[in-house]
């Protein structure tokens, strides 16, 4: 007899004896598939637990949690239990992420395939739990993207998953410039709000804006660049971006502060930048639009930032890399935060715009400071966790949770950077100064 969490298991095993309660027969089933014993403390819908008592504690609320992970074994059928409610973790979502990432890599658990034996044995215990069947219906919330990949089209609605759930929903989770990407902590106890000014005008001296001068801001979000480039530095900004939302958002604030001689946003994809602006803007930035391209469209848009500065002019690019077995987000971001993402390590990336005829000229690590901004992100969604679930339901945001703990992990434990690429348009004489402390 056990008692963890304030809930008493009544099954118990006998040394010897067959186990007889949920917890225990999965425990037993999935010693092939991870190398060994439980890794967590296990309570199954029969009451039965398994697993150390000290622990992190998961609960399997239904059968269908154990269906989801036979059907996808692995990130996604977790993450699907996980946003239904049907798997939960009990306490600190961080620190179980945590144990469980510590645990596969000393068991050195890379994906192998099992025995069949252990395939069989997994079988017959789902089926003796009760738990084998038709794989249960895709979370509402997971993405339903249709249409050839990175189609103009599909590229679209790809974007309005994520970024049309309402603008207030980003507003309780983002600063007040509404800056979705890497801040700049020039210390760990800055504000979030002064991170983020801070990103925005060095990306706008990277760029060397100076009154009048032009700027493509390609990928504009909400229009934090764009703004802010055009109050603080005086330039003049065109930005697009495809989400419908965004454009209203950034629309507004245009004519609050007056800035409709300096500032326009369209609606637009950036394989549909005119060509009468070819080489007519003096710099081109792009914050965290590169990773939704894809691969098989990165060499075009590499071309889309060359074609559009002039010669001599400058282009940066903020953007996510990813290292280890998956090259996209990996199989719950690409499922529920964004589909069709593409992340590559950095040096793939430089060598994309290297091809794409772009002069790189610095590479500016930020890994360590998005750890804070989504620290910053975290503590924001906690405090309005009440609205938010009222705006968007328990679902989206128990997906939320995993997208911003999971994110924060990742940039901690090294798996994902960000990095600001700096470069020129080599077909003409550049400003760049021969030092740069920025």
């Amino acid at each position: 007899m056990t008692a963890v969490d304030g809930v008493v298991s009544t099954s118990s095993t006998t040394e010897g004896a067959s186990p007889t309660g949920v917890a225990e027969r999965l425990a037993e089933a999935v010693r092939p598939f991870i190398g060994g014993d439980l890794p967590v403390r296990l309570r199954a819908w029969d009451g039965s637990e398994a697993g150390p008592a000290g622990a992190p504690l998961v609960e399997l609320r239904s059968p269908d949690a154990v269906r989801r992970l036979l059907w996808h074994p692995g990130e996604l059928g977790a993450a699907q239990a996980y946003v239904t409610g049907e798997l939960e973790v009990h306490h600190n979502l961080d620190a179980a992420l945590t144990h469980a990432f510590s645990v596969a890599r000393d068991r050195e658990l890379g994906g192998g395939r099992p025995p069949l034996a252990a395939i069989a044995q997994a079988v017959r215990t789902a089926a003796g739990i009760g738990a084998l069947g038709r794989p249960p219906a895709p979370p509402a919330s997971q993405a339903r993207i249709r249409g050839r990949l990175h189609s103009v089209l599909r590229d679209r609605r790809a974007i309005s998953h994520h970024y049309d759930l309402s603008n207030e929903f980003y507003s309780l989770i983002l600063e007040d410039s509404m800056a979705y990407s890497c801040g700049y902590h020039e210390s760990p106890d800055v504000s979030l709000e002064e991170a983020q000014r801070a990103k925005l005008s060095l990306v706008c001296r990277k760029l060397g804006l100076e009154p009048g001068m032009t700027l493509l801001d390609v990928g504009c979000g909400w229009g934090s660049l764009s703004l802010h480039a055009a109050e603080h530095f005086g330039a003049k900004v065109t930005g697009v971006t495809i989400a419908a939302e965004q454009k209203r958002f950034i629309d507004a604030r245009i004519a609050e502060r007056g800035l409709a001689d300096r500032v326009e946003i369209r609606l637009q994809d950036y394989r549909e930048v005119p060509e009468s602006e070819w080489g007519s803007y003096d710099a081109v930035s792009s914050i965290e639009m590169g990773e939704h391209v894809g691969e098989g469209n990165y060499p075009t848009y590499a071309e889309v930032l060359r074609r559009s500065v002039r010669p001599g002019g400058r282009v940066l690019v903020q953007q996510m890399s990813r290292t280890g077995r998956w090259p996209g987000g990996g199989p719950f971001i690409e499922s529920f935060i964004a589909p069709d993402m593409y992340m590559r390590p950095v040096g793939e990336t430089v060598a994309h715009l290297e091809r794409g005829g772009l002069e790189v000229r610095d590479v500016h690590a930020l890994r360590e400071h998005y750890v804070l901004t989504v620290a910053g992100w975290l503590e924001r969604f906690e405090g309005n966790v009440d609205r938010l679930t009222e705006l968007v339901g328990e679902e989206v945001v128990r997906v939320w949770r995993l997208y911003l703990v999971g994110g924060a992990m990742a940039f901690r434990d090294g798996r994902m950077g960000v990095d600001q690429i700096l470069m020129v348009r080599p077909d003409g004489p550049h400003d760049l100064p021969a030092t740069r402390s920025w």
